[in-house]
């Protein structure tokens, strides 16, 4: 019984087909094969139900603002191989949601934009062999969550970055053959990507001296990598700054590249200071000096006989009469005294011209 409703069912389908007038052939188990029929959109005639359809050798046109296939959601399986696409546009397939295979072999693609693959979540198999493909976006495979087999064969990748690597992680199978890979120090993320996944394949296109050989077989040396000297705890950072620079032909670059001009600040801080001290303590001693040598000088007219030339007018007006010695009475021994202890005035200021009076004051008395 079953098969007679599988003829029945094969034959209705070949029926419509031939009603429709569609070029592609139909099978009973929804698999539409639409190859080498120039085609250069799907028709959309065929059943929106088909869980298969095989499009390769055709002249597809990439549509720029809208997805690829809208009328079949159904889609497990699409061959788009041998389609002269170029470029994947955004989200061209983010209705195939239940899409597991996607064939874009041989179809001359040089870029794929970061959501070319978006909304295919359950992708398992993605096949890109033989194109041009120079590069990889970052998050080219973030939206294949479950992705087991990618296909990379015959490309024009000469590196991966890091990141890329990082997310192939999570894919079981990848093959990166036949693509010019450079084995410089660029490529060691690459080779211990390849020695980790214990893929030996993948072969150096360039420099020449390395043509042939097997990117995981080789060692830093080759690659032309100088690795930084691993030190221990008790070696000084002034001898591990000595080493790195002999090992490295490149500056240190960071935090601690950037610490020379808090250096020269310190330096700059410390020299101003030590001579604003110096300028401090040299203007005190300066002031000091000033103040002890600063003397003023003696006055001319002595304060116990005061000056010679009055002096001699006071004697020749006590020698005119008696009335003027009443008037100018003689200095006391007291006062003598008082002005002897004022502590300002010794012996050693009186100047010779001083001590005439006295004499001739002595002689005065005697006479008297």
């Amino acid at each position: 019984m079953a098969p007679a409703c599988l003829l029945g069912v094969c034959s209705l389908l070949c029926a419509w087909a031939v009603a429709t007038g569609h070029p592609c052939n139909l099978d009973h188990q929804g698999w539409a094969d639409c190859h080498g029929k120039s085609l250069q959109n799907a028709p959309s005639s065929l059943p929106s139900n088909i869980t298969s359809l095989d499009l390769s050798f055709n002249s597809l046109v990439m549509p720029h603002h809208r997805t690829l296939l809208m009328h079949f959601p159904s889609l497990h399986t699409l061959n788009l191989s041998s389609n002269a696409l170029l470029v994947l546009s955004p989200a061209a397939f983010s209705n195939l949601g239940a899409l597991r295979l996607l064939d874009l072999s041989s179809c001359s693609i040089t870029y794929l934009h970061m959501d070319a693959f978006k909304g295919l979540g359950n992708l398992h198999t993605l096949l890109l062999r033989n194109n041009s493909l120079q590069e990889l976006e970052v998050s080219l495979f973030l939206p294949l969550k479950a992705l087991f087999h990618l296909d990379l064969q015959q490309n024009a990748l000469v590196s991966v970055d890091m990141w890329s690597l990082q997310l192939m992680d999570a894919v079981p199978q990848v093959q990166l053959e036949g693509n010019p890979w450079l084995c410089d120090c660029s490529a060691h993320p690459l080779q211990q990507w390849l020695q980790r996944r214990q893929a030996l394949q993948v072969t150096c296109a360039s420099p020449p001296w390395l043509r042939g050989r097997e990117l995981a077989a080789l060692d830093s040396q080759d690659l032309g990598c100088r690795m930084k000297q691993r030190f221990p705890r008790e070696v000084s950072t002034v001898q591990q700054i000595t080493v790195t620079h002999s090992n490295t032909t490149a500056p240190p670059t960071g935090k601690g590249g950037r610490s020379w001009p808090y250096l020269v600040g310190f330096l700059g801080a410390a020299i101003g200071i030590s001579i604003l001290v110096a300028l401090v303590a040299k203007c005190k001693m300066f002031h000091k000096n000033f103040t002890s040598y600063h003397h003023r000088p003696l006055p001319e007219t002595s304060s116990i006989g005061g000056s010679p030339m009055e002096d001699g007018s006071s004697w020749d007006r006590g020698s005119s009469g008696q009335g003027a010695s009443e008037n100018h009475p003689m200095p006391g021994a007291a006062d003598l005294q008082g002005e002897d202890d004022d502590g300002f005035i010794e012996d050693n200021y009186i100047q010779p011209s001083e001590q005439v009076p006295e004499e001739e004051e002595r002689q005065l008395h005697l006479s008297i």
